[in-house]
């Protein structure tokens, strides 16, 4: 059967297993549009092509499926670009597809032009692609969403010509359903060498980062499979987890020192280890903040990324391999009655003292985190934007599974929180999700409130009001820098969620603000809760 192609992509889309799309329709990307209902796709509109783009990552980060976007040419690219790029540092896949231009060589003036839409969006995407046939077209799709259950999953950008949206296409594609994440063994001999390293290790560290999760474990509502878990046991090994990968290791394990890599502290723990195995992790500078972890011993890189592997030195030895797979091969070498030197006391000590850090540099945060830890579920799905309070309460929130916590870690963008915990909502359905945002951060994105209550979805939004930029008033203090330009002046924010449609909340004690929590987890549409930042000290 013929139709045009855009409604034969969105049919192809359908049929591949897609079941939402996120994005805003123009006339240069309406045909797109004319296939979803033919479809039975769903379709989610944004109030800002940001805005679908952070809901589409929100919604992958929640089900391990492709977010998909729908855009127009040249502005509409332009918008998405930054969830793009937030989407590449995390390896959240995500599809945009997108109009241009049939020509731009010889004609100058057109709506929404630009001198190079493909090469623009390629600077924030694994790769990026103009379809100028239908062929090519169903090519492109099946290429991105073939690579996203493959090694990483990272976001892919395709282009069709408007002529070729408008223009008749043959269906032109085999029917087939896309398949979850496939793993990736390791070498054979790679878990006993591994295991008899172990064995010969007195002060083991094991490092899991947020790949660990990504592959093998495909319902992260479950707790940790019990083969990590047995590793850990077996070889009385320490470890720690990037902030990406809280949930990985209970939170109570008793030789477990958190998410603290960042903490200056953590370097004198690693310069104690005599052999460092850092699974589905880069490591990266938002990982440390240091350049190094502070070892001085062998390190095993098992991960599934090239370019991680790639970066060894004489101290380090690369293992391709998922980790889910890795350690469960790595379990079986392993036997009972491991002994090492760490003891549960100097890591308690060391939580203990990264604590009242964090309590001495953010006053007044972790109470608060302790209360939402009380008042919320179990499974509760948490998206936070770049605000102070995320920055202390995921150093120490305890997590009781992975991939529940989801940040804008690597690019650090603002307006994160809002579009992807709708994105997420949409995702996991009537399981429990929130939102986390600071009061300058949430001004990014705060149009997309009226999709949460267009959509009647559940979701408590926490404004955590300081009136000021404050990471960067403490940035330029400590930089001997007179603190500028980080006080702005909030509007009303009940009265702002309000005139959307919202309910709203405005706590003054920890006790009001666990019980309005546990409120909005019931009411029928979001609540904008306003925390204020001296709430720890009311009465």
């Amino acid at each position: 059967m013929q139709r045009p192609l855009g409604a034969q992509i969105s049919h192809m889309l359908k049929d591949r297993g897609v079941e939402v799309i996120f994005g805003i329709p123009g006339v240069h990307n309406q045909e797109l549009y004319r296939g979803i209902e033919e479809a039975g796709l769903r379709h989610v509109l944004a109030r800002h092509e940001q805005g679908a783009g952070f809901m589409a990552d929100g919604y992958a980060r929640a089900t391990g499926k492709p977010g998909v976007a729908y855009v127009i040419t040249g502005p509409g690219l332009c918008n998405i670009m930054t969830p793009m790029g937030q989407a590449y540092s995390d390896s959240v896949p995500m599809l945009v597809i997108s109009s241009c231009l049939d020509e731009t060589a010889a004609t100058r003036g057109q709506l929404h032009q630009m001198k190079d839409q493909e090469g623009a969006a390629r600077a924030v995407c694994d790769w990026s692609e103009t379809a100028r046939t239908a062929e090519a077209a169903y090519a492109l799709i099946d290429r991105a969403l073939a690579e996203m259950r493959t090694d990483l999953s990272k976001p892919k950008h395709i282009s069709v010509p408007i002529a070729q949206l408008e223009g008749k296409a043959d269906k032109g594609w085999q029917t087939r359903a896309f398949l979850g994440p496939r793993p990736t063994p390791p070498e054979p001999e790679w878990p006993a060498y591994v295991a008899d390293r172990l064995k010969n290790a007195h002060r083991p560290v094991f490092i899991f980062g947020g790949g660990a999760k990504q592959v093998g474990f495909p319902d992260m509502g479950e707790a940790l499979p019990k083969t990590l878990m047995r590793v850990l046991e077996r070889t009385v090994a320490a470890s720690f987890t990037t902030y990406a990968g809280r949930g990985i290791v209970p939170d109570d394990a008793p030789l477990h020192f958190g998410a603290t890599l960042a903490r200056p502290a953590s370097a004198d723990v690693f310069a104690r280890a005599d052999l460092v195995i850092a699974v589905g992790t880069q490591l990266s500078e938002v990982d440390l903040w240091r350049a190094h972890p502070g070892h001085d011993c062998p390190t095993i890189r098992v991960d599934i990324d090239p370019e991680v592997l790639s970066a060894t030195s004489n101290q380090q030895i690369p293992v391709r391999a998922d980790a889910a797979t890795f350690m469960a091969l790595l379990s079986e070498e392993l036997s009972e009655g491991g002994t090492s030197e760490w003891t549960p006391t100097e890591v308690a000590d060391f939580r203990a003292r990264v604590r009242a850090e964090i309590d001495a540099e953010r006053p007044g945060i972790l109470p608060v985190a302790d209360a939402l830890k009380e008042a919320l579920p179990p499974d509760t799905m948490i998206y936070s934007d770049m605000t102070q309070f995320a920055y202390a309460a995921k150093e120490v929130y305890p997590m009781d599974r992975p991939g529940h916590w989801h940040h804008p870690y690597g690019f650090g963008t603002l307006g994160y929180a809002l579009p992807a915990a709708i994105g997420g909502k949409i995702g996991v359905g009537d399981k429990p999700v929130i939102a986390i945002a600071g009061d300058y951060g949430f001004q990014y994105t705060l149009q997309e409130l009226m999709v949460a209550v267009e959509l009647e979805l559940t979701l408590p939004i926490i404004i955590w009001d300081n009136g000021k930029l404050g990471e960067i008033e403490d940035s330029m203090v400590r930089a001997q820098i007179a603190p500028n330009a980080v006080i702005q002046k909030n509007p009303d924010f009940i009265k702002l969620a309000e005139a959307y449609g919202a309910d709203t909340a405005a706590p003054e004690t920890l006790d009001a603000f666990k019980a309005a929590v546990r409120t909005a987890l019931g009411a029928k549409g979001p609540t904008l809760i306003y925390v204020r930042a001296d709430i720890a000290s009311s009465p």
